[in-house]
């Protein structure tokens, strides 16, 4: 059956640039991507950046790293099992394109998040409504009628406008691979077209219609010339990547789970009477009857030989159970639905379209009635609304509106002079990859998406550290 998407460009290998390490045959290209990030900065600021509790001292909750290496684990897993099927549907024609989907996954469940600002999904929404507030502002509206007075044109453009007001930490991990991370040149990590294909949940632009009904975009205007060579390349342009299903549910399958399991750990959550809840509003899934019986003869030994910390146990016994279950339903979907998977029509997550979808409300209920109002969360995410504005605040003021490089002397310089060099080296690169643009040369734009590279990069306690400093809190 002739489909949209076609598994030969799915799986491109190619790179922006030529790589230039040697053919191996013991790792495919999607290794290679894989190895090229683990070791990197990005990767390592994900320790410190939240899944659920920002600001851990306790080694036990999850950060966004363990949430990404547990995600990776998972999504590698869907592409065996997936691979297999493509292979006896004939969709596959040879079994080293399971390993390929395999390794693709891993590198894609591994970097999924690496544009999450601090604080989590919380800071993509105070970053959107810092921006929304500051294009109404008088000082940005008086500093455009005098743009536009000298150049007759406005100072941004409508979509370079949205790309902060709608702000997605998916188009900043697009950003984050294709040249932030920076290594040799203009190309960042220099992934497979494949691979930046899959992390872009949303392949469209911020303007686009689907974004103003979604809420989210794949890419910002800075890499509209990627993501045009990534449709090119992957044949994405019409609906999102056949594997970005599997890595959506890896995400999901990861977090369901793992947050509740936390929130027990933490003391927030009544493991005993959560289980009993969940079983009872479930009783009549016939496919987790089984599943069920043999979690409470775990129980039930568990009391019987004295185990400590038995309810931790009995939950994380339930998280491995139900984990499974969960990624078995997912596989099955993903071929029920595979023809219109394949044709741009599904529409939707695997785990909502499969048979354990109430399964996937009691837990989803679970951490909104419990972790997601906890009190500590609650406290940090305002401290974490403070924290971002401020330091928005302070470095759009500095350089937003200035026509040349502060100076050192000055508040507005010292603080350009905190941003990260390497990103200033970016965005002084031409079209060539070349850094000749001066600060006098940039737009208001590259300005403002300099100060949000700058910021969505920050861990958490880097962001709260930098913004006490500021303020004189706390010294240097």
């Amino acid at each position: 059956m002739e489909t949209i998407l076609k598994w030969e460009k799915l799986l491109c290998t190619e790179r922006q640039r030529i790589s230039s390490s040697n053919v191996t045959s013991h790792r495919n290209e999607f290794d290679k991507d894989y190895d090229r990030i683990i070791a990197s900065s990005s990767v390592r600021r994900l320790q410190d950046k939240a899944q659920v509790f920002p600001l851990q001292e306790n080694d036990f909750t999850r950060t966004r790293l363990t949430h990404s290496l547990e995600a990776s684990a998972i999504a590698r897993s869907f592409g065996l099992a997936i691979g297999e099927k493509l292979v006896e549907k004939g969709e596959f024609s040879e079994v080293k394109q399971i390993y390929q989907l395999s390794s693709l996954l891993a590198v894609a469940g591994l970097i999924h998040d690496l544009g999450n600002p601090p604080f989590g999904h919380y800071g993509e929404d105070i970053i959107r409504k810092w921006f929304t507030k500051w294009f109404h502002s008088v000082e940005f509206n008086e500093f455009n009628e005098e743009y536009r007075r000298k150049n007759k044109k406005d100072s941004i453009t409508e979509q370079e406008k949205e790309d902060f007001i709608r702000f997605e930490g998916n188009a900043q991990t697009l950003r984050i691979i294709s040249k932030l991370q920076f290594m040799n040149d203009q190309y960042g990590v220099n992934f497979t077209y494949a691979t930046m294909a899959t992390i872009m949940k949303y392949p469209w632009k911020s303007t686009d219609s689907r974004a103003r009904v979604k809420n989210k975009f794949g890419f910002f205007v800075a890499e509209h010339n990627v993501a045009n060579k990534i449709f090119e390349k992957t044949g994405i342009d019409k609906g999102r990547h056949a594997a970005t299903y599997l890595l959506e549910a890896s995400d999901d399958i990861a977090y369901l789970l793992a947050d509740v399991e936390d929130g027990v750990k933490k003391g927030i959550i009544d493991w005993d009477l959560t289980y009993k809840n969940i079983k009872e509003a479930l009783k009549n899934e016939e496919q987790l009857k089984e599943i069920f019986k043999e979690l409470d003869e775990k129980n039930k030994k568990a009391e019987e030989n004295m185990v400590p910390g038995s309810s931790l146990i009995s939950m994380q016994n339930f998280k491995v159970a139900m984990q499974g279950i969960l990624f078995v339903d997912c596989r099955n979907t993903f071929m029920e639905y595979y023809d219109d998977i394949m044709n741009c029509k599904f529409e939707g997550d695997l785990l909502g379209k499969g048979k354990v979808s109430n399964l996937v409300k009691q837990l989803q209920e679970v951490t909104r009635q419990t972790c997601f109002i906890d009190r500590e969360v609650l406290t940090l995410e305002l401290v974490g609304e403070n924290v971002i504005e401020g330091l928005l605040d302070r470095f759009v003021a500095a350089i937003a509106f200035s026509e040349k490089e502060p100076s050192a002397k000055v508040k507005e310089g010292k603080l350009y002079k905190l941003i990260s060099d390497n990103f200033i080296y970016i965005c002084k690169l031409n079209e060539e990859g070349k850094p000749e643009k001066t600060f006098e040369n940039f737009t208001l734009y590259d300005k403002l998406i300099l100060i949000t590279d700058f910021i969505t990069g920050m861990t958490d306690s880097y962001a709260v550290n930098l913004y006490k400093e500021l303020i004189g809190i706390k010294l240097p």
